[in-house]
């Protein structure tokens, strides 16, 4: 079984109906596996659960709940699971995001930092097989004006075993 730390970040009720009818449409990998999301760590399977859940509140005990603000998508990681993504991205909070993603990546977790990808912190909302099919969907989205105000107010230590997810503990910020 492997474990990640994500946010489910607090949304308007408007807003998560917004991005669930979005991922409803584009994201077939991933919209009934989880709900819209920010991921601080990446699924491992290589650290005992208690010494990962440990590590995770010691860390997160040095940072505040926060607030973000996404304006605008991108395409993100082109081969995740053989598909590229569309990435709704924060203008306001990106820094928190990564310091605290960083902050997870000292310690017992350096070496599952991978270094082959760039950290960007993001709410994936589509997947397809090819990135042009991506880039249609960021050209319709970002030709809207949209504001995202979403919270981080907790982060949930969580199981994924490919296709499902299961919350194993909670940690307020």
């Amino acid at each position: 079984m492997a474990f990640a730390v994500v946010n489910y970040p607090t949304l308007s009720e408007s807003d998560f109906t917004w991005i669930q009818h979005i991922r409803k449409k584009h994201d077939r990998l991933f919209y009934r596996i989880v709900d819209p999301h920010i991921t601080f760590v990446f699924p491992t399977e290589n650290i005992e659960l208690d010494t990962f859940t440990n590590h995770i509140k010691s860390v997160s005990s040095k940072f505040n709940s926060f607030t973000f603000v996404c304006r605008c998508v991108t395409i993100g990681d082109p081969d995740f699971w053989e598909h590229a993504h569309v990435f709704m991205i924060p203008d306001e909070g990106f820094s928190t995001i990564v310091k605290l993603h960083d902050a997870f990546y000292r310690g017992i977790l350096e070496k599952e930092l991978r270094l082959d990808l760039p950290f960007v912190p993001h709410i994936g909302v589509a997947s397809y097989p090819s990135p042009e099919q991506c880039k249609k969907v960021v050209d319709g989205l970002n030709q809207r004006d949209f504001q995202i105000i979403g919270k981080v107010q907790s982060l949930d230590i969580i199981e994924f075993d490919g296709e499902s997810t299961k919350t194993i503990d909670q940690i307020e910020l």
